[in-house]
Order: C-alpha cells, then structure tokens, then sequence
C-alpha cells in the first residue's frame, strides 16, 4: 500500500464532494443549465477516479494511480474550466484526460496480474 496515494486520493474525493455541491448549490442560476452539466460531468468522474487512486494505492500500482491523477486534472479540471468560462479551447484537453483515465485502468489491470496484491 502507498500511503502517499491514498492521501491524494482522499484529498481529491473530498474535492470532488465539494465540486458537485458547488455544481449543485452554487452555479444555479450562474451559468446555464448545460454548463451545470458540463461541470457536474467533471466532478462526477472525478469521484470516480479519486476512488480508483485509492485502489491503485491499495495495490501499489503507482503508475495506474499518476495516470488516474492526470486524467481528472486534464479531464475534470478541463470541464470545469469550459462551464466556467466558456472557452471551448477546453474540449481539445479534454479527450486527453479521458485516454488518461484509460490508461489507468490498463495500468490498473496490468499491476493486478504481476502477481500478488
């Protein structure tokens, strides 16, 4: 186990719970109802992939856990910023942090068969 990981994990599920109250309390009426589900999108896989840090830590896979870190700042953090403000230079970064989010799990998958956990 990697106690490091499982810190960041808990740091970012704690941030993504705070993303999706904001999403939920603090953007209504802010910005469109599209933008809300723009940024609800981000924190939800956010959580996501918090929880598979904390996995990837448990089993010492460090580099599904980096990937998996990677893909919400790119992914997440992209989708935030577009609901945010507007700027669509975002939706080029955000397929970036999706192939992140899949090579975390391949990562993933391949730490869990190099023998035992």
């Amino acid at each position: 186990m990697n106690r490091t990981w499982l810190g960041i994990a808990a740091i970012n599920g704690a941030l993504a719970v705070i993303a999706g109250a904001f999403a939920a309390h603090g953007l209504q009426g802010h910005v469109s109802l599209e933008a809300v589900s723009v940024f609800e999108t981000g924190a939800r896989y956010h959580m996501y992939h918090a929880l598979a840090i904390a996995l990837a830590a448990l089993v010492a896979a460090r580099a599904a856990a980096a990937a998996f870190l990677a893909g919400i700042v790119l992914f997440s953090g992209s989708l935030y910023v577009l609901a945010l403000t507007g700027l669509h230079l975002m939706v080029w970064i955000t397929p970036v942090g999706g192939v992140c989010f899949i090579a975390g799990w391949v990562l993933l998958a391949w730490a869990s068969f190099q023998g035992p956990i």
